[in-house]
């Protein structure tokens, strides 16, 4: 027996090798070892305190703090159980090299010492550092789109005006302004509406870093719309002109109209702009006057100007010319008396049957005069309230004549006359 046992060694050495090496192969094709890629592996960045306690910040470069692709050799059991989740990348600043590059360190958060291997499509994180940078910008507003026609915008305003940044001193220079922005395409009513804050460089070019960073992302912006009309624009004057003088009613202006814009309850009652009589004082004026009219200080209250490259300032031009004398001869028994007490009547004596007067004014509204329009006229109550009378007694009284007179005529000197009172007989 023993005999037996101790014969035929390389059979059984070989054997034995056989074995081991048919159950190495019935386990590798039962749990064989294969590769896993996981894609776009964020880098998690450890201990930055260790750059920013010291007044700096930091910047990743060329998106080094993503890993395009991480490739995980293990055996199927093990690749089978893993997911993107379990992919762990570390980027430690206390690996700073003087470089500004952080070593990456890759695992898996479970059966990591079961991997045949696990590597990155790159192996550090580039980076940036800088002094930090805070600065602050009043927040600007703009506006993109048209409003319906016949509106326009109106003012803008911003529940906050200042926008504070902090970043990179290079990038943190190269702003210029913060701005906020509506589009108003097609509105007629006013819009409330949370903006994104946009930074600018002097090119009026975005700059969209996620290095910068901003103390408010966004902020509340309400635009006012309001309605445009356009108003004719009226004028009177104020004052005397010189001794011989008169206006002549002319007034001339650069502007007959202006547009105007506000709420729709405000501009739909307005239908013109009355300039007040003391915009335009003419005193002492002889010759024609030159006034300039800032418009912004008569416009209703809630209404602006609306005209693009119009400051509101209108020159208007008072035409004065000097006046003219002119005699018109009237008969006596024309004259006519009204409004006599009862009781009494009146009769008008003068040594003629006509009489001249000479009436003052401007050529031109003399010469278009129908004398039969003046109507000599004796107003005996205006008269006696005039003089304080209160009884009128059979007498004779001097009383001037009044004249119906337009267009700025005047008498050069008033006409008086007996007035023979008498008592009516019954």
């Amino acid at each position: 027996m023993k005999n037996r046992l101790s014969q035929n060694w390389g059979l059984k050495i070989g054997s034995f090798l056989f074995a081991a090496l048919l159950w190495l192969i019935v386990t590798n094709v039962n749990d064989p070892v294969g590769t896993y890629k996981v894609y776009n592996v964020p880098v998690k960045i450890q201990n930055a305190d260790l750059i920013t306690s010291n007044g700096q910040v930091y910047e990743v470069l060329d998106e080094t703090d993503v890993i395009d692709v991480v490739t995980i050799t293990a055996k199927r059991s093990i690749i089978d159980s893993l997911d993107e989740g379990n992919i762990v990348a570390v980027a430690d600043m206390n690996d700073l090299t003087s470089l500004n590059t952080i070593s990456i360190k890759l695992s898996t958060n479970k059966y990591n010492d079961k991997l045949e291997s696990i590597e990155g499509s790159i192996d550090s994180v580039k980076l940036n550092i800088e002094d930090k940078r805070t600065k602050t910008l009043q927040l600007k507003t703009d506006t993109v789109g048209e409003v319906k026609e016949g509106y326009m915008v109106g003012e803008i305003t911003t529940e906050q005006n200042l926008v504070e940044i902090s970043g990179p001193e290079s990038l943190v220079s190269q702003v210029k302004k913060a701005v906020v922005s509506v589009d108003v395409s097609g509105f007629t009513n006013n819009i409330g509406t949370d903006s994104v804050v946009r930074l600018y460089d002097e090119e009026d070019k975005i700059i969209a870093s996620n290095s910068i960073v901003k103390n408010i992302s966004k902020v509340r912006v309400n635009v006012e719309i309001l309605e445009l009309k356009t108003v004719a624009l009226t004028w009177k004057t104020s004052g005397t002109a010189a001794n011989g003088y008169q206006p002549t009613g002319e007034i001339m202006a650069n502007k007959d109209s202006i547009v105007i814009a506000g709420k729709s309850k405000v501009v739909d009652n307005i239908s013109a702009i009355e300039i007040p009589e003391t915009a335009l004082d003419i005193t002492g004026a002889t010759e024609n006057m030159e006034i300039t009219v800032d418009l912004k200080d008569y416009l209703p209250d809630g209404v602006i100007l609306a005209e693009e490259d119009f400051n509101g300032k209108v020159t208007v031009t008072v035409a004065v010319e000097p006046t003219v004398e002119k005699k018109v001869t009237m008969k006596t028994e024309d004259i006519q008396i009204i409004n006599m007490p009862e009781g009494v009547e009146g009769k008008a004596l003068m040594l003629e049957e006509e009489y001249e007067i000479v009436l003052v004014g401007l050529a031109e509204n003399l010469n278009a005069l129908d004398v039969k329009s003046l109507r000599a006229t004796i107003d005996v109550a205006a008269w006696m309230e005039e003089e304080g009378i209160e009884e009128l007694s059979p007498d004779y009284y001097n009383v001037n004549l009044t004249f119906n007179l337009e267009n700025d005529i005047s008498l050069k000197e008033d006409v008086s006359v007996k007035l023979y009172v008498t008592e009516i007989e019954e």
